[in-house]
This record gives C-alpha cells, structure tokens and sequence, in this order.
C-alpha cells in the first residue's frame, strides 16, 4: 500500500499542499519497516551519528551540494542576506541570515509573532488534547520541561509546535518581547521531527534533547520557548544575550544542518491563536506559515 501523503494548509497560498519530505526514502525505512527500527535504535536516533552527519556538511565539499538543493526545493534566493558565493559549506548556507525585509514582524503591539518558518500546529488548551497526533496519547508537559514545579503553571496552558524542515529559514526568534533566561538544556536522544516519525512514535517532543527558555513578560506572564534538537541536527546555537531586554522578532538563535522545531508555551488564558491555525490543528493537519506572522493575540 503506498504510503499517504503528508498535507498541509499554506497561509501564502491559502491551499492545501502535499510536502516533499527531504529523505523520505531513508525515513520511511528506518520508522516504517522493522529492520530500519534496528538501525534507528542502534546508530541512528544517537548523537554520534547526527555529529557524524553535521560535521560532513561543515566541510567545503558540501558546498557542492548548494546549487542543487536551491534548483531541487525552489529556494528563494532573493531573500538571502549574504551573496550565494560567500557560503563555504553547506552549514553556512543552511543557517543563513535573510534581509529584514523578507520577514516582517507583525507589527500591531497585542499580537504574537511565529518564532521561526515552518509548519505549525498548536493546542489551546494542553489539559485538554486526549489524542497527541495518535489516539490515547497525551502531550506531556512536565516530561517536555523537565521541571515539575514550572510544568505546573502550564498544565492547562496553550502550545504552539513549531516543525522546521530542512529547506526552511533555520533561525528563530523570539515571538514576544521581555527578558529571557540562559537556556536549560535537557539531554535525550535524537530522533526525526518528521511527522513519519511523529505518527509512529509522538513522544519524541519530550524524548529528544531540547533546551528550555523561560521568558518574563509583561502582559503574557510567563512564556516558555523550547529548541528540540532531531537527527542530523549538528547543534542549537544561541545567539541573544540572557537577561536583556529583548523585542519582538529578535534573534535567539539558530540550528545547524537538519529538520527540526521550536516550542512555545503560554499560560493559560493568555493567548487566542489564529483561526487558521486553530480550524487545521483541530483536524489534525499543520499550518506553513513563517518567522514574524501572526501566531495569537493577547487576551
């Protein structure tokens, strides 16, 4: 039986649209067929093999693999900050900086912006969601955090999931403004974020090693940001400066070669998302959309 396609809302476009997942062979394989479940435990959901993998796209060779990726996946070039000739790697192309002007911040002062490019989906109430894309799995925030004391005050609070694949803009930013923490990291394994993996295995969130944010703000209260590292991820660079004042689409960071996604966690009754994100989460299905569009308004 051939496998089903993997569909998604376009905000761009406003249509549905079928992803090309980048690997989809060798994923399928290693989550869908149980000799690939050997290999996945054995090497591949470990950190030594996404370091392996990492390290090849640092070197200068890989950036034989630029111009084709761009060709393959209609990369916009347009937006890119920096010339094409000036990236020595693959890594350098694949945590490029775009002009400002490719992603604006949803300027009006009550909404909240998306943290990075990608495909969202997003729970309004997280005490609510019996079924975490599988039936009788639930979304497990103090699992996710780490920290039973600050998972407490989102128990009942609203999530934002935020999935880069690996053609998308890889840096992300800080959807509010306030005063961050430093970064917490949470070791774990590395398995895929492909949504591939997330149907066989939707643990993965709170499996994988993550770095946890918490933010002070003024009108949301507490707002937690999450970085979930996934295969092939080399590493979670963080750029922002904890303890400073930050603004709404500042920089936070970025992630080296690989998919993977960002978090964002609010408070209960703080937040009411977008009502495209609201109407395809409810059925089951993301919302691509990118880094400064609107994600929720304040309450």
């Amino acid at each position: 039986m051939p496998a089903a396609p993997i569909q998604f809302f376009n905000r761009l476009t406003q249509r549905l649209e079928t992803e090309t997942v980048y690997g989809e062979g060798p994923l399928r394989f290693v989550y869908e067929n149980p000799l690939g479940q050997l290999a996945l435990h054995a090497l591949v959901k470990r950190s030594m093999f996404s370091a392996w993998y990492g390290s090849r796209m640092d070197s200068p060779a890989s950036a034989a693999k630029i111009a084709p990726f761009i060709k393959e996946y209609g990369v916009d070039v347009s937006e890119f900050a920096d010339p094409m000739e000036g990236y020595k790697s693959f890594n350098d192309f694949f945590y490029r900086k775009l002009k400002p002007a490719a992603r604006p911040i949803v300027a009006d002062e009550d909404a909240i912006a998306l943290p990075a490019d990608g495909r969202h989906l997003v729970i309004p109430d997280v005490s609510q969601c019996r079924d975490f894309l599988v039936k009788g799995i639930r979304f497990d925030i103090t699992a996710l955090l780490g920290d039973s004391g600050l998972s407490s005050r989102f128990e009942k609070g609203s999530v934002l999931i935020s999935r880069l694949c690996p053609t998308d803009y890889h840096r992300f930013h800080f959807p509010c403004g306030g005063i961050a923490e430093s970064p917490r990291k949470i070791h774990g394994a590395l398995f895929s974020v492909s949504p591939i993996a997330l149907m066989k295995r939707p643990t993965i969130f709170w499996e994988n090693k993550r770095y946890v944010t918490r933010m002070r703000t003024q009108g949301l209260g507490d707002v937690v940001f999450l970085e979930v590292g996934a295969t092939c991820v080399g590493s979670v660079v963080h750029t922002s400066t904890p303890g400073q004042i930050i603004c709404k689409g500042d920089e936070k960071g970025y992630f080296r070669f690989g998919g993977s996604c960002v978090i964002t966690l609010f408070e209960p009754g703080r937040v009411r998302f977008s009502a495209d994100l609201l109407e395809h989460s409810a059925a089951g299905r993301e919302v691509y959309a990118r880094m400064g569009d609107e994600a929720a308004r304040c309450l």
